[in-house]
C-alpha cells in the first residue's frame, strides 16, 4: 500500500516539477536589457506620437503573430514579453490614448494619473522591480514615497484618531505596538498570518500553470488545502480573522483598512487576497516618476522594435472565429465599416465578462465551459473618482507624498453596506470612506512641470445602478439630474478634504471634476464601472475558480491577460500577464524573472566590490 502511494506520489511530483521548471520555450528574460537612462521626456506632443498612434488599415503590420485587445497593463505587458521572443504583436486599444488604468488626462493645466496610486515591492534587484526594468528597458524611473506610506483616519472631525502605516517588516508591527500597548500578541499573529497566506501565493500561481485535469486533482483531493496556506486562508473573511486577534475596534480597522485597493468590504474579502496587499507594501511605496504615462510610453517602442504596433481609437467589436471554434483575429470598428484584422492568437485584457459576453458570438457564447466561468465571478464594485486641481505647491497646500484612507469610524463593514444600500442621493451627501493621495506631491518633476499648481485624487465606491439612467447618453451631455448628482458627491467629499488638510480652502480649487462608474464604462470599457475586473470576493478564491479563471479559454487560440486572470491592480495584472506569456511560450516565465533578478543582483555586487 505505502509502495502505491510512494509510487503516485513520486510521480505527481515529477509531473509538477515538469511544470513548475519547464525551459522549452523562448525566455524573454534571457539577458539584461536596461539601457542608459534616458532624459525624461515632458513635451506632450512628443509623447502623444508614442500614445496618440490612431488606428488605420494601413498601420496593421503584417504577418502579426498576436493580436492584444485592450492596452492596459496586462495588455502591455503580455505584448513586450512576447516581443522580446520576436513576436510581432498588435495593440489594440479603443478610447484615444494607450495605458488602460495607467493612462493621465489632462484639464485646465492640472494632469491626473486615473489609477496610478502608489506601487510597492520595488527594492532593486526584487523580482518585480527586475520585471518592470526589463519590460521597459530601465527608463522607468520610481520615486520612493514619504514613511509612514499610508495615513489611517478614522471617526468625525471631533473625535479623529489617525494611525500612520510605515513600511519595513520590522517597523510595521513595531510602530502599531506604540499606537496599541497591550496587543502585542494580536500584532504578531496578524503578521505572522499575513506573511505566510502572502508568501504562498505562489500556489495560486502553480494552479493556472499545470494542466486542468492535475490542478482538479490537487483541488479535490484536498492537496491544494495541505500544501499551501494561500489556498487554506482564502475561503476566510479578512473581519472572521481580525476578530479573532482582538477586541480593539480600532486595530481592527487599521488591520482591515486597506480593503479599497481590491474593492471588497472586509466581510466579503478573502484574507488570502488581503495578505497579498499587505505583504506588497511592506518594503516600500514608489511613484513613477513622470507620472503614470510613463509606463505604457516606455513599453511601446519595444513592442514596435519587433515589427508590432499599439493603435487606438480601435474599438474591437467582435473576435473572429472559423468553422473549428479557433480564434483568428478580430474586428475592428472604424466609423461605421468593420476593419478585419488576422493573427494565429488573440488576448484579450478587456476582461473576462467583456470577452465573453461581448466579443463571442452567441453560439460561443453559450458553451457550457464559457457559461461556467462567468457562473463563478461576478462584477466588482463600482469606482468613483473626483479630480481636483488647486492653486498652489505642495508646502503652499500642506501635501505630502503619502496617502490617507479616511473613513467616518471604525465600523467598516457597517458603513460600506449602509452606503451602498442606501438613496443616491442621501449616501451622496455622506462618503463614509475615501482614499486621497496627491499625485503632484508624490513626483519629483511635477514642480517643473507644472509649477504653482497641485493635484489631489480622490477615490471610493459608487453603485453602477445609481447612474446606470444616463449610461447612453453622449458623454459631455449627460443632463441636469446627472451632474447635480455628481455636484452632490464633490461637495460632500471636498468638505472631508477641507476637515483632513486644513491648507486646503475652497478659493484653492481651480478644477473639480467627478468620474462615475458609468464614466469608467466609457473610458475604460468597465462593464459595471468596476475599477478592478471580477469581484475579488471570498469566492474569486476558493481552489475551484483559481483553477478555472486561467489564460487558456475553452476555444482555441484565444488567451486571456491581465487583472481577471490573476489579482487586481496593478501587480496583479502584470502577474496575470506573466502567467499568460507562460502558457503561451511554454516556460515559467514568473521563475525567468527570480533568475535574472539574482543574476543582476550578483553582477550588481561585483561591481561594488
Amino acid at each position: 500500500m505505502w509502495i502505491i502511494i510512494a509510487i503516485i506520489c513520486a510521480a505527481l511530483a515529477a509531473f509538477l516539477y515538469n511544470y513548475v521548471l519547464r525551459t522549452s520555450g523562448p525566455n524573454p528574460f534571457d539577458i539584461d536589457t536596461r539601457e542608459p537612462l534616458k532624459p525624461l521626456v515632458t513635451q506632450k506632443k512628443e509623447k502623444n506620437k508614442v500614445l496618440k498612434q490612431g488606428f488605420l488599415a494601413s498601420k496593421v503590420p503584417e504577418k502579426l503573430d498576436a493580436i492584444v485587445i485592450g492596452s492596459g497593463i496586462g495588455g502591455l505587458g503580455l505584448a513586450v514579453l512576447l516581443a522580446k521572443v520576436g513576436k510581432r504583436v498588435l495593440v489594440l486599444e479603443q478610447h484615444d490614448r494607450a495605458g488602460g488604468c495607467c493612462h493621465t488626462f489632462t484639464e485646465k493645466g492640472f494632469e491626473f494619473d486615473v489609477g496610478i496610486h502608489y506601487i510597492g515591492d520595488l527594492l532593486e534587484h526584487r523580482p518585480f522591480r527586475c520585471m518592470l526594468d526589463q519590460l521597459t528597458n530601465g527608463q522607468l524611473q520610481w520615486e520612493p514615497l514619504d514613511n509612514p506610506f499610508d495615513q489611517v483616519v478614522l471617526g468625525p472631525p471631533e473625535n479623529r484618531r489617525t494611525y500612520p502605516i510605515y513600511s519595513g517588516r520590522n517597523r510595521f508591527p513595531d510602530e502599531l505596538k506604540k499606537f496599541f500597548p497591550g496587543e502585542e500578541a494580536a500584532i504578531d499573529e496578524y503578521m505572522r498570518l499575513v506573511k505566510k497566506a502572502g508568501h504562498s501565493v505562489w500556489f495560486l500561481c502553480l494552479l493556472k500553470l499545470v494542466p486542468v485535469p492535475l490542478a482538479k486533482f490537487l483541488v479535490y483531493t484536498g492537496l491544494a488545502n495541505r500544501l499551501s496556506f494561500f489556498i487554506r486562508m482564502a475561503s476566510r473573511s479578512v473581519t472572521e480573522v481580525v476578530n479573532e486577534l482582538t477586541e480593539n475596534n480600532d486595530l481592527r480597522a487599521v488591520f482591515s483598512y486597506i480593503f479599497g485597493t481590491y474593492g471588497n468590504m472586509p466581510k466579503d474579502a478573502s484574507f488570502s487576497m488581503h495578505s497579498l496587499l499587505v505583504c506588497h507594501y511592506l518594503t516600500g511605496a514608489w511613484y513613477p516618476i513622470g507620472g503614470a504615462s510613463e509606463i505604457a510610453y516606455h513599453m511601446i517602442p519595444i513592442i514596435e522594435k519587433a515589427g508590432g504596433a499599439v493603435l487606438v481609437r480601435a474599438p474591437v467589436n467582435r473576435i473572429l472565429f472559423n468553422d473549428n471554434k479557433e480564434a483568428i483575429g478580430v474586428s475592428v470598428m472604424k466609423g461605421q465599416e468593420e476593419i478585419h484584422v488576422h493573427a494565429p492568437m488573440v488576448i484579450s485584457n478587456a476582461g473576462i465578462f467583456n470577452t465573453y459576453q461581448k466579443l463571442l458570438p452567441k453560439e460561443l457564447q453559450a458553451m457550457p465551459a464559457i457559461q461556467k466561468q462567468l457562473g463563478m465571478v461576478k462584477n466588482g464594485a463600482g469606482g468613483l473618482s473626483i479630480f481636483l486641481g488647486l492653486t498652489g505647491t505642495k508646502e503652499d497646500l500642506g501635501l505630502k507624498a503619502d496617502n490617507y484612507w479616511i473613513f467616518t469610524e471604525h465600523n467598516m463593514d457597517e458603513l460600506v453596506v449602509t452606503y451602498l444600500k442606501g438613496n443616491r442621493e442621501e449616501s451622496a451627501k455622506s462618503v463614509p470612506l475615501l482614499f486621497a493621495a496627491s499625485p503632484s506631491a508624490k513626483d519629483p518633476t511635477w514642480e517643473e512641470r507644472s509649477p504653482g499648481k497641485s493635484t489631489l485624487s480622490l477615490v471610493s465606491f459608487a453603485n453602477y445602478e445609481w447612474f446606470e439612467e444616463w449610461k447612453d447618453d453622449k458623454v459631455t451631455n449627460r443632463g441636469t439630474d446627472y451632474k447635480e448628482l455628481k455636484q452632490t458627491f464633490c461637495d460632500s467629499i471636498l468638505e472631508v478634504v477641507m476637515s483632513v488638510f486644513p491648507k486646503i480652502t475652497r478659493d484653492k480649487v481651480e478644477f473639480i471634476e467627478a468620474g462615475t462608474p458609468i464614466t469608467n464604462t466609457h473610458y475604460i470599457g468597465a462593464p459595471k464601472g468596476e475599477i478592478y475586473g471580477a469581484d475579488h470576493g471570498i469566492a474569486r478564491f476558493s481552489a475551484e475558480c483559481s483553477v478555472t479563471m486561467r489564460p487558456q479559454t475553452p476555444l482555441k487560440n484565444l488567451y486571456l491577460t491581465g487583472q481577471d486572470v490573476f489579482v487586481c491592480g496593478f501587480a496583479g495584472a502584470l502577474a496575470g500577464a506573466l502567467t499568460c506569456g507562460s502558457v503561451i511560450l511554454n516556460r515559467n516565465l514568473h521563475l525567468d524573472a527570480i533568475a535574472l533578478a539574482k543574476k543582476t543582483k550578483r553582477v550588481n555586487t561585483k561591481k561594488l566590490e
